[in-house]
């Protein structure tokens, strides 16, 4: 079975496309063969691009986020994915509680993946400035290493 993730944050115009950005690059980088996606619990940024400063952060790195648009996680999202990433414990805590009876995908925090990190959040850079979103980028980098190893690359 291709092993498919999905990352959510709250709104899914900054964290999420982010860790759904440097995930892709590093899957990439290592030939993973994996679905990447990303989502938000909220649905008030569905169809928006990502935040402008997200969109720098990641263009400074090579990579263009332009074209994503936000949505709201939905049920399907519980049995289409192998594994559902959250970038907060609150995030995590709704994600369970919208959980349905059917869902087979793993969930779990995706900073749980890198030792030392267990049970911290990806910072949520949407009130601060534009440096802000290179603290995030240093996290979902890290974690998607982590992930690429955990899935086999």
């Amino acid at each position: 079975m291709t092993p498919s993730v999905l990352f959510v944050c709250l709104g899914n115009i900054c964290r999420s496309p982010l860790a759904e950005a440097a995930f892709r690059a590093e899957a990439a980088r290592r030939g993973l063969d994996v679905e990447i996606d990303s989502a938000g619990t909220g649905g008030w940024h569905a169809g928006d691009a990502p935040d402008r400063r997200a969109q720098a952060v990641a263009r400074r790195h090579g990579i263009d986020i332009s074209g994503l648009r936000g949505r709201q996680i939905e049920a399907g999202d519980f049995t289409r994915f192998t594994h559902i990433l959250a970038l907060d414990p609150q995030n995590l805590r709704d994600l369970r509680a919208a959980e349905p009876s059917d869902a087979t995908a793993e969930l779990g925090l995706l900073l749980d993946l890198v030792p030392g990190r267990e049970g911290q959040a990806v910072r949520d850079p949407y009130y601060d400035g534009p440096e802000a979103f290179d603290v995030t980028w240093d996290d979902v980098t890290l974690a998607a290493r982590a992930l690429a190893d955990r899935l086999g690359g």
